[in-house]
């Protein structure tokens, strides 16, 4: 995992090489990186989707099977990090040694924080000018708040860079061009002060987790290198360090040992405690009343080969020869080709057709399958992203996925009758396989929009559809997915009514509604006593204001953060229904909206321009025109690099622009970071657009 260009796939391609997985290197920029195998990413040079392989590295005589899923980089494609990390054991974060920690590898950090998954890290790149694997190690502790440990010490930097100092053997390794390999040699003596400090940080550091160790440092014993290993190994499991490498994989420097780290720092997977999961009932009732599962009611899930079967689908993509694939992490017990599961999730049994073993898009048929494997499996009907398959009786949910909503929109448009008939059915399959890429149809216009995390997830998503699917089609310029909440608090009431003859229909509600915490989304909560509105009908209550979420009162975009109780209300014996209370709830929730200061919010953007010192006036002086606030601004070597946080509606087309302003010398990044209130001007108008666009 890691920001866009430091180097993932390249590495990836070395580690497949060395342990015998591939007989040559394939190149990104030659389009003939393995883990690299759509057309897009063969294209343009960048991972798009997560692809998964194994291989095997044999250290201290035993042979380890490693499964490695290489993950983009770009942030668009980030809920591929998130659903793999759900999943894997342990990450090597990979950081460019002249770029540093960049916006991208916080948001992969902070994603492995989530999942409680250890790391090691890989400063690559030491080959390059301005390469600094100490200022790395120094971002790592103040933008990450990790406890980096130097495991190795360069010797020398940019083209003078030769070997490493392991730290742990305390003795120096010279790369060697002809095995690819590293040969040990005499540490230099320039270095032997600074390897002594560093070796003694990294005991020190090692002995936090291990009171032998701690031991022996103290009384000034000799510390064997097993004994640091070991240490080492705790404290990173445990998630209390990072162990640090360093090297070139373009360059083939430095990989080897880091397929040594892999093995000796990070978990199996009976290293670590199992997922958190709960019993089918407490799930169902979590469903029902809007709960969490106690803690009481959660378990460890043991991982072991003879316990029954137990696995996460994390991942669905569509195979032009095989039909959809889905992956699944097995965690307990096995799983047989032909055999029978049951999905906890959508209550259903499902088959198990085929089992593959992948190798990016490569495919190797298997009959059976064990807990820490990665598998795809054919066959499975009804389950999805997030999904929990297990021996029927087990009855567990596993922890599922959180997934980002789109930030931005366009509609699209097929060519011919028979692109739209094709085009159905090619969203639905891309929908299916990507949980951060939305279809919807726009009421007013009837036209199909489509939404994503950025301009180049939804390109990529055009390209698909002619290349993958044959679909021709027009796609409209970029809308931002703008959202409402409230400001204040308010009460709100709606009394429904319906008589025309016969039963009638009868629904009243008040309800309360607070602004709730950012990012907290809608939570609704009863708080009715006496039973002036009966328990049933609670839940037609909670669907009405949930659909009235759907379109709000301002522009008609999503409402969000809003925390709705529902106070007080009245009932018929004969003409209440749960259709009623519905939308008595819906009513009244759209009233209680205009009521409590409803105003439009924007997605904002964290933005990373990298420039020559020389434009630094005029790239601020433009970002500042783009409604942006500068954050931060870092002098490296050569550079300035600005940080701002811009709206989203101000950067299309800024790629160009910046381009043109620095002579095609610099670059950005850029990141969602978070909804803010639109500014009253800008507000007015898209509430102008939009009655404009209901009376029409």
């Amino acid at each position: 995992m890691a920001h866009i260009d430091a180097g993932k796939t390249t590495t990836s391609e070395r580690i497949l090489f060395f342990t015998g997985r591939t007989h040559r290197i394939g190149e990104v920029h030659d389009g003939a990186a393995t883990m690299d195998w759509m057309a897009e990413e063969q294209e343009r040079g960048i991972t798009i989707t997560s692809a998964a392989t194994v291989c095997y590295w044999k250290r201290n005589g035993v042979n380890h099977r490693i499964n490695i899923i290489d993950t983009p980089g770009h942030v668009d494609f980030t809920i591929e990090v998130e659903r793999c990390l759900r999943v894997l054991d342990g990450a090597v974060a990979v950081f460019c040694a002249v770029g540093g920690v960049q916006p991208q590898s916080e948001t992969v950090w902070r994603q492995a924080d989530k999942y409680c998954v250890p790391r090691v890290a890989f400063v690559n790149k030491m080959d390059r000018v301005g390469a600094d694997f100490k200022q790395v190690l120094a971002q790592m502790e103040t933008r990450l708040h990790a406890n980096p440990v130097a495991v190795q010490l360069p010797i020398g930097a940019e083209d003078r860079f030769e070997g490493v100092i392991d730290l742990v053997e305390n003795k120096a390794l010279f790369f060697n061009k002809d095995t690819m390999d590293t040969d040990e040699g005499e540490i230099p003596a320039d270095m032997v002060d600074e390897v002594a400090e560093y070796r003694e940080t990294l005991i020190v550091k090692a002995s936090d987790f291990d009171e032998s160790l701690m031991e022996a440092y103290l009384n000034g014993e000799e510390v064997e290198a097993a004994q640091i290993r070991a240490a080492l190994r705790k404290g990173c499991v445990s998630m209390g360090l990072v162990p640090v490498f360093c090297g070139s994989a373009f360059k083939n420097k430095g990989v080897q040992r880091v397929l040594d780290g892999v093995v000796d720092y990070l978990p199996s997977p009976v290293d670590i405690s199992g997922p958190m999961v709960a019993p089918y009932e407490a799930f169902a009732r979590q469903e029902r009343d809007e709960g969490d599962v106690r803690e009481d009611e959660k378990f460890e899930l043991k991982v072991s080969d003879n316990g029954q079967f137990a696995g996460l689908a994390f991942k669905l993509m569509s195979d032009p020869y095989v039909g959809q694939l889905t992956f699944v992490r097995i965690y307990s017990g096995k799983l047989v080709s032909g055999a029978s599961v049951f999905n906890t999730n959508k209550h259903r049994r499902e088959r198990i057709g085929r089992l593959l073993r992948m190798h990016a898009n490569k495919r190797e048929d298997i009959t059976e399958a064990y807990a820490g494997e990665i598998v795809a499996v054919l066959g499975l009907k009804n389950t999805v992203t997030g999904d929990t398959l297990c021996d029927e009786g087990l009855d567990v949910v596993l922890e599922a996925m959180s997934f980002p909503d789109p930030v931005i929109n366009m509609s699209i448009e097929p060519d011919t009758q028979d692109d739209v008939n094709r085009l159905g059915i090619a969203l639905q399959k891309l929908a299916a396989e990507d949980p951060s890429f939305k279809v919807s149809t726009d009421n007013e216009t009837g036209q199909t929009v489509i939404g994503g995390m950025g301009e180049l997830h939804l390109d990529i998503i055009a390209s698909r559809l002619k290349r993958e699917f044959g679909v021709n089609a027009k796609i409209g310029r970029p809308q931002v997915a703008y959202r409402e909440t409230i400001t204040r608090t308010g009460e709100c009431e709606c009394r429904f009514v319906r008589q025309s003859g016969g039963r009638g229909q009868y629904g009243h509600v008040k309800l309360v509604l607070r602004p709730n915490e950012p990012g907290k989304g809608i939570t609704f909560e009863s708080k009715i006593v006496g039973g002036v509105v009966p328990r049933e009908y609670w839940p037609a209550v909670e669907k009405g204001v949930r659909s009235a979420t759907e379109t709000g009162v301002l522009a008609g975009y999503p409402v969000v953060d809003v925390h709705v109780e529902l106070i007080d209300g009245s009932y018929h014996e004969v003409d209440s229904s749960e259709m009623a209370f519905q939308v008595a709830g819906s009513m009244a929730f759209k009233d209680g909206c205009k009521k409590c200061g409803a105003q439009l919010l924007e997605p904002v953007f964290d933005v990373e321009v990298i420039t020559p010192e020389e434009y630094t006036g005029d790239v601020i002086g433009d970002l500042n025109s783009r409604r942006g606030r500068i954050q931060d601004l870092e002098p490296r070597k050569g550079v300035q690099a600005i940080r701002a946080a811009v709206p989203l509606s101000e950067m299309f087309g800024y790629a160009t622009v910046l381009r043109s302003a620095t002579q095609g010398r610099a670059s950005y990044t850029m990141q969602f970071k978070c909804y803010e209130a639109l500014p009253a001007a800008l507000s007015e108008s898209l509430v102008e657009k939009f009655g404009a666009k209901s009376n029409s």
